[in-house]
């Protein structure tokens, strides 16, 4: 069945990051996620921070204040808990929100796992842990398991559980995206992915998928796009898109310029400028308007063009275009429902003919 047009449905193909950035209010979340199902929106994702962001906490307050919306880890690592903790903080949220939820796991950034005394997540690891979510989650007892995920002797939760939890995985490289093609249910991206990333992604996914015997149309994709309207005072967008992308750049830059095909003397430039060096933490949290102006420009245009900005009219648009591209899902990163309002209005209008997705973000049928 197509949906098209400017009905007040639920848009299941549109999400948001709940509790955007560097929040210090965890209770915020309490506010969005209603205000996410008021807007019409179809999923609510989590990005897990050590910090005020816990995903079981913040999941299970997402599960109790909402009634419609698609919920997601977008990501936990699963090298952060012991497997029964992850399969049950899975099938408690499943139970809880009667079938909207799904797993997203994601590598993390090497860097910080070694920080806190992690070794890197690999691919076999996550395949090894996916394999197993799935068999505990069908009530199976598990003996004696010696594999890339870990040691275990024994591992069960109930033998009377018959649970289909979909797996999302956040991909950004190759390796990862082929990866989510083979064995997970649903893929979320990166933002500030250009034409070029997207398409390099879904080929990715797709050969994934195509190297087990997978349908390519049977996985979710998720772009996830900046929607920064100029509705927004002009310190918040500058934060949102020159913070964001710099934080982004910080982290993972190498892998963001690989696959955008971006020039990487650029980052070496911005990674050599000392207003950049002078931050131990994300830039976006801890920058001034100052410091970011500054940084702007060290950014080609076209790095930050891959976004949704301007007017609502012109971000709806840019949102609207994403479906063209091949996802099956546009993720409105870095804002807020209240703040996502007037283009989700306008998105309404021009909202093309899609398939009708299900409320869980997981699964594309």
């Amino acid at each position: 069945m197509l949906s098209g047009g400017s009905s007040m449905s639920n848009l299941t193909e549109l999400g948001f990051y709940t509790l955007a950035g560097h929040t210090r209010s965890p209770r915020d979340v309490v506010h969005e996620v209603p205000a996410a199902e008021a807007l019409g929106l179809g999923a609510g994702f989590l990005s897990e921070r050590f910090n005020f962001k816990e995903a079981g906490t913040i999941a299970g307050a997402m599960g109790a204040v909402s009634s419609t919306l698609g919920l997601a880890t977008a990501a936990t690592n699963h090298n952060t808990r012991h497997p029964l903790l992850t399969a049950s903080l899975a099938t408690s949220m499943h139970t809880l929100t009667g079938g909207r939820f799904a797993l997203g796991l994601g590598r993390g950034i090497e860097l910080r796992s070694r920080a806190i005394g992690l070794s890197p997540v690999t691919s076999v690891q996550l395949e090894d842990f996916a394999g197993l979510m799935r068999r505990l989650w069908k009530g199976e007892a598990i003996f004696g398991h010696d594999g890339p995920a870990g040691s275990y002797p024994y591992l069960h939760q109930e033998s009377y559980f018959d649970f289909d939890i979909p797996i999302v995985l956040v991909a950004i490289g190759p390796r990862t995206l082929e990866l989510a093609g083979r064995i997970a249910d649903g893929v979320v991206l990166h933002t500030y992915f250009s034409d070029h990333a997207l398409s390099t992604a879904l080929d990715a996914i797709a050969r994934g998928a195509k190297s087990v015997g997978r349908d390519p149309a049977s996985i979710r994709v998720w772009s996830v796009l900046a929607t920064i309207g100029d509705h927004l005072p002009a310190d918040a967008r500058l934060k949102k898109t020159v913070g964001r992308l710099a934080s982004y750049l910080q982290g993972y830059g190498d892998v963001l310029v690989a696959i955008n095909d971006w020039d990487p003397a650029v980052l070496t430039r911005f990674r050599a400028d000392p207003v950049v060096g002078s931050f131990l933490g994300a830039i976006d949290d801890r920058a001034s308007t100052d410091q970011l102006e500054h940084i702007a420009t060290l950014l080609p245009s076209e790095w930050l063009s891959a976004a949704a900005t301007g007017s609502p009219a012109e971000c709806a648009a840019e949102v609207a275009r994403q479906f063209g591209l091949g996802v099956s899902g546009v993720i409105l990163h870095g804002a807020t429902p209240d703040e996502l309002a007037p283009v989700v209005s306008a998105y309404r209008a021009v909202r093309p003919a899609l398939p009708e997705y299900p409320a869980n973000p997981g699964w594309v049928a």
